[in-house]
């Protein structure tokens, strides 16, 4: 068995459950860090649309702690893992609500259409809903990482898994060459499906986010670039990551939406006011 998961902290949790089990010697995780909600994945099948990938993330994303080069690295071990599996192989993949799990469950299936594999999904939204919703208080994981370790062992333990038949399969590839054929680098979840939206998507949201920001100083005055971003974070009901948000908010200062002062090198850097 085999268990693919689409970031860093959902495959450590999932690695942990593993060992809780003594199953680590016998069942592997193999783990994505990217986040497929944003940035080109126009042909990401192919190498050249990786290249494309890993070439915008580098033009937009700030690389403060310089964790592009190793995410690449990361990428292609990844892939090499995935096409070296065996024919009779059975691999789980956990995904949830969200473009980011979603679109990685379509691209992974897709890498293995050849295959002789069985696969089984995991929403774990869905599981979450199931095992440990309280009534009077609705909460859903925005994604797989943000569920804690012995939550995730319940889920493991309780076989919250569907397996993928052969239409499964099928629409979930040709969801996937639809996906890849738009050269859109923005994707958002609405009601139960991927939808490409442009990139200045969540422009006004900022926007406004900065205003209630705003109206909270005794003056319009300079905030921390990271405050902001945390507050659109705190509202959002996607999962995007603040490098986006951040990348968004250097285009609106470039256009004069907002002013900023310090360098815009990285968010810790610069605060932001709007004009």
């Amino acid at each position: 068995m085999s268990h693919i998961l689409f970031d860093a902290l959902a495959s450590g949790s999932l690695s942990w459950v593993l060992r809780e089990k003594g199953l680590d010697k016998k069942e592997r995780v193999i783990s994505f860090w990217d986040t497929f909600s944003i940035g080109q994945i126009y042909e990401l099948h192919e190498k050249k649309g990786r290249e494309s990938r890993f070439d915008w993330m580098k033009k937009c994303l700030s690389d403060e702690n310089g964790e592009l080069y190793e995410f690449e690295q990361q990428f292609t071990k990844t892939i090499q893992q995935i096409n070296t599996l065996p024919d009779g192989a059975h691999i789980t993949i956990w995904t949830s609500e969200n473009a980011h799990e979603q679109t990685g469950l379509r691209f992974v299936v897709y890498l293995l259409k050849d295959k002789n594999i069985d696969i089984t999904m995991v929403n774990t939204a869905q599981a979450y809903e199931d095992l440990f919703q309280v009534k009077k208080v609705k909460y859903t994981p925005l994604n797989t990482g943000e569920i804690l370790p012995e939550k995730l062992q319940s889920i493991f333990e309780q076989g919250h898994g569907k397996y993928l038949t052969d239409h499964d399969r099928e629409a979930l590839e040709k969801e996937w060459l639809t996906l890849s054929a738009n050269q859109e680098t923005l994707r958002i979840w609405r009601n139960g499906r991927i939808h490409s939206v442009p990139d200045d998507y969540y422009d006004e949201f900022i926007i406004s986010k900065a205003k209630k920001l705003h109206s909270k100083q005794k003056t319009k005055d300079f905030m921390k670039s990271a405050r902001l971003i945390g507050e659109v974070l705190g509202y959002l009901d996607q999962y995007v990551g603040d490098v986006f948000l951040e990348y968004r908010l250097r285009k609106l200062i470039e256009k004069g939406v907002f002013v900023k002062e310090g360098s815009l090198e990285a968010m810790r850097y610069y605060s932001i006011k709007l004009v």
